[in-house]
């Protein structure tokens, strides 16, 4: 049986971009902090390895770690959560599912995929999608008091923007 995790306030997402920051930022993030692991941009062997190496630091410092994928891969590579849309997460033992939102459509298909927690963005504009259109504080919690689950803010995410949205679960990929 896999253990079930209790879910982390701060999350931490991996991608190309901050690729060679990870190993300092999980070292520095509070403990029991959380990691998605995506790095889409490896073929599959080298992103197995980086994430072997990732899970065994992000463990050691007490994290949590999600791999972006479905929830069968997830438990094959010993994740704690799996990450993703939530048609892609599937079902099966206990594991943590997380899913993304951009929508009241997306929150609803959350729920009825059971996920643990719904990762909403994008709260504020992004380098990750330059230009596109962002959600803002006030629709940003809107959208939220519809979610039956816990609602991790994502979306030009870091602590300052996190205290000034009184928002306490929140993720990033450049602001950690």
């Amino acid at each position: 049986m896999v253990k079930r995790h209790a879910l982390p306030d701060i999350w931490m997402i991996s991608d190309a971009r901050n690729d060679a920051r990870i190993e300092q930022a999980l070292r520095r993030l509070p403990r029991g902090s959380g990691l998605v692991f995506r790095h889409y941009h490896l073929d599959h062997a080298a992103r197995r390895a980086r994430f072997d190496r990732l899970a065994s630091l992000a463990r050691a410092h007490g994290h949590v770690i999600a791999l972006a994928g479905s929830a069968r891969e997830a438990r094959r590579w010993r994740a704690d959560a799996a990450y993703g849309a939530p048609a892609k997460l599937g079902s099966g033992p206990p594991l943590l599912r997380l899913v993304t939102a951009h929508s009241l459509r997306e929150i609803a298909q959350a729920h009825r995929a059971r996920a643990d927690a719904i990762l909403l963005s994008p709260v504020f504009a992004t380098r990750s999608h330059p230009g596109a259109p962002t959600l803002g504080p006030v629709r940003f919690r809107l959208l939220a008091r519809h979610a039956q689950i816990p609602v991790i803010a994502l979306g030009g995410m870091d602590r300052r923007r996190a205290l000034g949205l009184k928002w306490t679960n929140w993720a990033a990929i450049d602001g950690i």
